[in-house]
């Protein structure tokens, strides 16, 4: 007996400015990989993504209609979860890219550790220790 699919999020889309240099940063500072590309008529993307994660991509959208962006001041936050948040702050800075908050415990958060950096477009990125998984 077949299940009816379930809903799940695909992925997050964020325009970009250099299309090379977002990938570049995402792969080399983060250790994501490029999952696939599209030519669209009026935009280049590159989905990203982690191996072995299901869902949860991010999508780099480069528009070449003509059109502008203010890529910025978006108000949007991508968040990761990673094993080692101050060696990524560091591979961040390393890629000449501001730390806006130096990852350190947050009483509120049960002493998490967290920080906050930019992209190469001004994203806000949240930068969170990623905690072990239970298997219960």
């Amino acid at each position: 007996m077949s299940q009816e699919p379930r809903p799940r999020f695909g992925a997050t889309g964020i325009g970009v400015k250099d299309l090379a240099r977002s990938v570049d940063f995402y792969m080399n500072v983060f250790g994501m990989k490029k999952l696939m590309k599209f030519k669209l008529p009026h935009m280049n993307e590159v989905v990203l993504g982690f191996d072995g994660a299901a869902g949860g991509g991010l999508v780099l959208m480069q528009y070449t209609d003509g059109s502008v962006h203010d890529y910025a001041n978006t108000g949007a936050k991508l968040v990761f979860y990673v094993p080692d948040p101050r060696g990524l702050a560091k591979r961040i800075r390393e890629a000449g890219l501001p730390i806006e908050r130096e990852p350190e415990p947050v009483p509120e958060f049960a002493n998490a550790i967290i920080g906050f950096a930019r992209d190469p477009d001004g994203y806000l990125i949240e930068i969170l220790e990623a905690q072990p998984v239970s298997r219960a």
